[in-house]
């Protein structure tokens, strides 16, 4: 697939752009940068201080924590349609883990100066998308919470 002439249906299917017209979309579409990376690469490191969110296109990427020996360990793997990176966008903070292409990828990239944008132009489309962003943190949060669960 190539993301320049698939954007709009990448973002159409993520759960990040659910509920946004398709004049969002294409708005969207257009401030969203492709960007390929090679399997193994390291999209960022977990303590960067970040301020974008990228929509996989194709591919899969791993998210992974330091434990407390410093080893790295996969907490997730996302694929098509999924993002990641939203964290340092809500709370201004450093990255939280690092993500590494598993596969060769190929990503959307938002900015939050892109996102700025779109607020400006589309107020309802940037509610929803934060609202997105809200329900997706709200089941990463209950997937940790059973996870640490089984192992009280």
């Amino acid at each position: 697939m190539t993301v320049a002439m698939d954007k709009l249906a990448v973002l159409s299917g993520s759960p990040l752009f659910e509920m946004l017209s398709n004049q969002e979309l294409e708005y969207v579409a257009e401030l969203a940068r492709p960007r390929r990376v090679a399997g193994g690469q390291v999209i960022f490191d977990e303590g960067e201080l970040g301020d974008s969110i990228y929509i996989v296109a194709s591919g899969d990427v791993d998210v992974l924590r330091s434990d407390p020996s410093g080893a790295a360990k996969v907490i997730a793997t996302l694929g098509p349609q999924q993002f990641f990176g939203e964290m340092s966008l809500i709370d201004k903070d450093y990255r939280s883990a690092t993500v590494r292409a598993k596969s060769d990828c190929e990503l959307l990239h938002l900015t939050a100066e892109n996102l700025t944008t779109f607020r400006k132009h589309h107020r309802d489309g940037f509610t929803f998308v934060i609202i997105n962003i809200a329900r997706m943190l709200s089941a990463r949060l209950r997937d940790a919470n059973a996870r640490l669960a089984t192992r009280l």
